[in-house]
């Protein structure tokens, strides 16, 4: 076995440890889960959506508290202003300077909890971080931490008091997850766990060695063949019709952009990764589709009206679309050397 694989071994070992340290506290939500390490690895930005009481903050906060890096929550309301997010110049009167204070997004992972209760200028203060991994302030450029992670949570039945996220904010989380109910017997070890004795979580992997994995993580091949299916998915989801799904297109308005083709493609290395391979095989592109694309289609109103959501969409492009072929073992060594 080559030093690559043996490296993908390890390092899903630690994460198998991570994982391990948070469902000591959390129960169940085994996908959710994967999907957070996912995220982190691909150092995408993860959006979270489900009902109040289902252990979204309480994943990512325990998350955090296995990383010895720096970790803040911002509870977003409608009253809060950008220079809370990034930070602001302050004047120091016993000085006559002034001087930088940095909001809480200088930090290795951000909880943006309830992501959809602040106005649209303060969701603007959020795009260049998200993206170019900086912030300006008064004119200066201030790099964030590396790695910087943000992971958003926003609930589905309350509509009082929040706003839509714009569309330029959600197309840059990496997957939008959604969470559901726990099972009778999970909530049976739910309910003895918060009302049981504290667990206490230790510290498994410092930011060094979290942008070390990542570095690892994009070092996972992935077959041309992947990369082609991934163009093809979301393709079809802007030009239907070519793909023998004509009846599809008065239900898209707008297809995903090309950031979930590199979505599927790091996401696939990463979940490959996490399931200790050093390479990707189709089915890490297929259990990445729903997640990659449900927040990136934007659906018509003859959609809403006949109850079409974004999911079913997924699932009939993934039915029409051939599969390409599992990449043989031998390939791969061969691609990798």
């Amino acid at each position: 076995m080559n030093e690559q694989a043996h490296g993908a071994m390890d390092s899903a070992d630690l994460m198998e440890r991570l994982l391990y340290e948070v469902k000591r506290v959390v129960v169940g939500q085994d996908h959710f889960l994967e999907r957070v390490l996912v995220a982190m690895l691909a150092g995408g930005h993860l959006l979270v959506e489900g009902v109040p009481g289902l252990a979204k903050t309480l994943t990512v906060n325990t998350l955090a508290r296995t990383m010895s890096g720096s970790f803040k929550r911002i509870q977003f309301t409608p009253d809060l202003l950008p220079a809370d997010l990034v930070g602001t110049r302050m004047y120091n009167q016993g000085t006559g300077e002034f001087s930088t204070v940095r909001g809480p997004v200088f930090a290795n992972l951000l909880l943006a909890d309830e992501i959809n209760r602040a106005p649209a200028k303060v969701q603007s203060a959020l795009l260049e971080v998200m993206q170019e991994k900086q912030v300006t302030i008064a004119g200066e450029t201030h790099r964030v931490p590396t790695p910087f992670l943000v992971m958003a949570t926003q609930n589905p039945i309350e509509t009082e008091g929040t706003y839509p996220l714009p569309e330029a904010q959600v197309d840059r989380f990496m997957m939008k997850v959604l969470v559901g109910y726990p099972s009778e017997e999970e909530e049976v070890v739910i309910v003895n766990r918060v009302t049981g004795p504290r667990i206490s979580v230790s510290a498994i992997a410092t930011p060094e060695h979290l942008a070390g994995l990542q570095e690892e993580c994009r070092r996972v091949y992935v077959d041309p063949s992947l990369v082609q299916y991934a163009v093809r998915v979301v393709a079809a989801t802007r030009k239907p019709a070519n793909y023998g799904l004509e009846e599809m297109g008065r239900y898209i308005a707008f297809g995903a952009s090309p950031r979930a083709t590199i979505g599927l493609t790091e996401g696939a290395r990463a979940l490959a990764f996490l399931r200790g391979r050093n390479y990707a095989v189709p089915e890490d592109v297929i259990d990445l589709v729903p997640d990659v694309l449900r927040h990136r289609l934007s659906l018509s109103y003859e959609a809403m009206s006949d109850g079409a959501t974004a999911d079913q969409l997924i699932t009939r492009i993934l039915q029409a679309l051939p599969v390409p072929e599992r990449p043989l073992e031998s390939h791969v060594r061969a691609a990798v050397r």
